[in-house]
């Protein structure tokens, strides 16, 4: 960190984008004793927004293996900020596996990341009695969680509105029409200022069955279609891991036969659930994929290209922004002047 001396002239603090990015803004400045007010240009069911689409994983140790350090390094300090704001949040790890032919595969992921340790068979099936006899041998990251975004995100709201702040839904506004502190959280949306944003779709397909009780997320390694299976409540599961360059909101036919497909080689029981939804969400993304706290004239922010880590990161960031604002701290990995 850098310190610069940067005057606070301004208590009011106006947040465009009630997604995830947003959201934790505007807790942390709330709960600051900022005068904060929330703009998100959708209704509750933040139907347009990325977040609604998203996977909810807080993995920093499995996603070292393709994302760069610094994903880590706010993944990490993440974690602890769900765990104070949100003490709920489900921290039962995250479970990685592999069939037989795809040993090279698994092998590389435990070389590239840390903080798992090794299950055999039996270890595997105690940790996870519906995977009991399925797979030889796993890595399991005791340190990792989960969340599911659409009632965590009405939970991050509830606690904003706690701390003093307004959110206004339904309300589509410029940085121009708005008071204070501007801090831009707009996604894809925002790319009427920063041209380098390009989306990035995630497909996801949520699936219902009882005969399969899973209690973290669990991956399967594969060098064509990696997955991810996460369990969330009423005997749901969110297949997802596609990462597509294209800016289409629909899910296509061959990415639907590969995730169910790979779903049904996790266990045989998902070849006979039953398909509530098929949708997508792009997520905003720079060229280097990571994220970036823009400062601007005018006291204005933004913060954006959170790419597939908008769960997992947006909690540090807040804590950057936060940071900024309050004591003119800087963090040279994420942080530039426009």
């Amino acid at each position: 960190m850098q310190q610069t001396k940067i005057p606070r002239t301004e208590s009011s603090v106006s947040i465009i984008g009630a997604g995830i990015a947003g959201a934790w803004q505007a807790l942390l400045f709330a709960q600051a004793g900022h005068d904060v007010t929330l703009h998100e240009r959708s209704d509750a069911s933040l139907m347009l927004s990325t977040s609604h689409w998203a996977g909810g994983m807080l993995a920093p140790y499995c996603e070292a293996e393709v994302a760069e350090p610094i994903i880590s390094r706010l993944g990490l300090r993440a974690l602890d900020l769900w765990r104070r704001e949100l003490p709920d949040t489900p921290f039962n790890g995250s479970l990685v596996v592999a069939h037989p032919r795809d040993r090279s595969d698994f092998e590389r992921f435990a070389r590239l990341t840390e903080g798992h340790r090794r299950l055999d068979a039996k270890g595997l099936g105690e940790l996870e009695p519906s995977l009991d006899g399925r797979f030889r041998e796993g890595l399991f990251f005791p340190a990792e969680g989960h969340v599911e975004p659409r009632r965590v995100l009405p939970k991050l709201h509830e606690r904003i509105i706690a701390a003093g702040g307004t959110i206004k839904f339904n309300s589509d506004v410029s940085a121009d029409e708005v008071d204070g502190i501007v801090i831009d959280c707009r996604g894809l949306a925002a790319r009427d200022e920063q041209g380098e944003l390009r989306g990035v779709k995630g497909e996801l397909i949520l699936i219902e069955t009882d005969e399969v009780t899973l209690s973290r997320p669990v991956r399967l390694i594969h060098p064509r279609w990696p997955l991810y299976v996460i369990p969330r409540e009423d005997h749901l599961f969110m297949l997802g891991a596609t990462s597509i360059e294209a800016e289409d909101t629909g899910v296509s036919v061959r990415s639907a036969l590969e995730l169910l497909s790979a779903a049904y080689t996790v266990h045989p029981a998902f070849g006979e659930a039953r398909i509530i939804e098929f949708g997508s969400g792009l997520r905003p993304a720079f060229p280097d994929n990571l994220p970036r706290i823009t400062i601007g004239r005018n006291n204005r922010i933004q913060v954006n290209g959170l790419y597939r880590h908008g769960f997992l990161i947006a909690p540090a960031l807040a804590e950057l922004t936060l940071s900024f604002v309050e004591r003119g701290q800087i963090d040279n990995e994420v942080m530039r002047c426009a």
